[in-house]
This record gives C-alpha cells, sequence and structure tokens, in this order.
C-alpha cells in the first residue's frame, strides 16, 4: 500500500487506474455471463480475481479496484448466498486486491443500484427517480461499510447513471467519512455532457463542492469521445477529475455482450490532463495492454 493517502498523491501529479476487470477475467477464459458478473469470482475463483489485479498492476496501475461492482445483499441472495456470506464476499474483494496488486491504493468499487439488477438500466438510470435518495441512501450502506471496513482506501462510487444516485451516495460518504471519488457515465447531447438519465452532468458534478470526503470527481464506462466535454462539465466541482473511460462498444443486456468496435486512444490522455484529469484509466474492454499504453502516455 502506498504511503500517503490518494488525495496527497493527486496533489502532487496524475495517478494511473486499472482497466475493466471483468475484461481481464474473460481474457483469462472465465465465463461471466451470470448476473453476479465478476463478482461471481469472488466465491467461485478467487484466484483468478488476484491474477487480475496483478496484470494491471504489472502494466503500471497504481490503483486496483475491486470486483465487488456488481455484488449486493439481494443480488448475492438470489446466488444463494446470504447476509452475513455477503459480508464476508464483499470484504474479500478488498483482500484479494491487496494481494494482486501490494503496492497500490485499494478502490473499493461501489457500482450503482442497475447494475444489480443486471438489466442494464446502470445505462438508463430509470429507477433513480421511483427509489429515490433515502432508499438508495440505504441500499448502497451496507457495502460502502463493509469496503470501509475491509481496509479499502477509497471507495469508487462509479457508473452512476442519474443524479439522485449521485446524491444519495455523496450523503452516504460525508457520514462515512471514507475518501471516494464520484464518476457519472455520460452522452453527450448537443455537445453538452449529461447523465444516462438526461440531467446536465455540470449541476450533478456541482453537489461534491464542499464535500471533503469527495477526492475526485468524473467519468467512466463513457464513449472516449465524451470525456473531454465530460470533463469540463466536471470542472464545476472545483475538484480534481477522474476519467476512464470504456472502448467505446456498445453493451447488448439482452444478450449480455458488447457489440460494435472501439479503443482507447493513449493520444487524447495528454488532453484530459490537460483538463485536469489526474486518475486516468480504462473501464469495460479496457486490458492491461491498453492500461500499459496509458500508464507511458501519464509518464
Amino acid at each position: 500500500m502506498p504511503g500517503v493517502p490518494l488525495a496527497t498523491a493527486l496533489a502532487a501529479g496524475p495517478v494511473v487506474l486499472d482497466g475493466g476487470l471483468a475484461t481481464e477475467l474473460e481474457a483469462q477464459g472465465h465465463d461471466l455471463s451470470s448476473a453476479l458478473w465478476s463478482a461471481r469470482l469472488l466465491l467461485d475463483a478467487p484466484e483468478a480475481v488476484v491474477a487480475a489485479h496483478a496484470a494491471f498492476a504489472a502494466a503500471g496501475a497504481q490503483v486496483a479496484t475491486t470486483a465487488s461492482y456488481q455484488a449486493s445483499v439481494e443480488g448475492l441472495a438470489r446466488a444463494g448466498v446470504d447476509a452475513a456470506g455477503a459480508r464476508r464476499l464483499i470484504e474479500r474483494s478488498v483482500v484479494l486486491a491487496r494481494r494482486g496488486a501490494p503496492d497500490a491504493w485499494v478502490a473499493g468499487s461501489v457500482g450503482p443500484y442497475g447494475a444489480a439488477l443486471a438489466d442494464g438500466s446502470e445505462y438508463t438510470g430509470g429507477y433513480a427517480d421511483l427509489l429515490g435518495v433515502e432508499r438508495l441512501r440505504r441500499w448502497h450502506r451496507p457495502r460502502m461499510e463493509w469496503l470501509a471496513e475491509a481496509g479499502a482506501d477509497v471507495l469508487a462510487c462509479e457508473t452512476v447513471p442519474a443524479a439522485a444516485e449521485a446524491e444519495a451516495l455523496l450523503e452516504e460518504a460525508d457520514m462515512l467519512g471514507m475518501p471516494v471519488w464520484l464518476s457519472l457515465t455520460t452522452v453527450l447531447d448537443g455537445g453538452v455532457a449529461r447523465t444516462r438519465r438526461g440531467e446536465p452532468a455540470a449541476e450533478v458534478f456541482a453537489m461534491a463542492c464542499g464535500n471533503d470526503a469527495v477526492v475526485a470527481v468524473g467519468v467512466n464506462c463513457t464513449d472516449p469521445a465524451a470525456v473531454g466535454p465530460s470533463l469540463a462539465a466536471a470542472a464545476s466541482s472545483g475538484k480534481p477529475l477522474v476519467a476512464y473511460p470504456n472502448s467505446g462498444e456498445g453493451w447488448d443486456a439482452d444478450a449480455r455482450r458488447w457489440t460494435g468496435t472501439g479503443g482507447v486512444d493513449p493520444a487524447q490522455v495528454p488532453t484530459w490532463l490537460a483538463a485536469g484529469a489526474r486518475l486516468v484509466g480504462g473501464c469495460c474492454r479496457v486490458g492491461p495492454a491498453d492500461i500499459a499504453r496509458i500508464t507511458a502516455a501519464v509518464r
């Protein structure tokens, strides 16, 4: 584990994130088509998770993001795991990340409510208005607390598609007093960055102003072409920025597969850094070889 807090490191310069953990696990030959996605391997193949973290660390990643994105009490219950077992698996995700990348900061992945539904709704955010902020806070609370208690250095509140869920996560982070970053998944609408729910991203990022728990805000699982305008919107927060897009391919929730072609061009990285990005990496369909190229671009 690095000897300084992540926030201190960000003040000194950029830090390289890892890429898509599921992407590397699939490259190892694992089937992630179940509703639990990569979280299934916390139960079935923990050593594979360690190896995936190690592969990204070897490529230059300075942050290891846990395999807890799709892990939840409800989702694990559907797989036959009780609440106590869910806690053990979520805590295990931190232990495995630390084993695979002992010199990295460990970011506890806090995926959106829609991820646990496994129906693609993290890319629409349609559930957020129905549930409301208080219910979303209660739903996210156990995993955030367990990741913090297990020793994560920071919580990655990521792929957030809607303002209500961002508000819930920020309020929980403030109560918990744990360092977090808030990362939206965005789209462009006439050049304006918006949440997947359609709200102006700048207004959502501004919620982080004055919240001392937040070490960075930005975007992930966003088309690389949308990163620049999204970072411009994130500047309204006054926080360091984070950018880790997907490859630009599309997710077919019914077939549970990626479609189209894409890739992250490391030549874009200096532009992101110039815009204020201090955490830079990749998300879905971005593997260790891509992170190696991003690392070279950063350094």
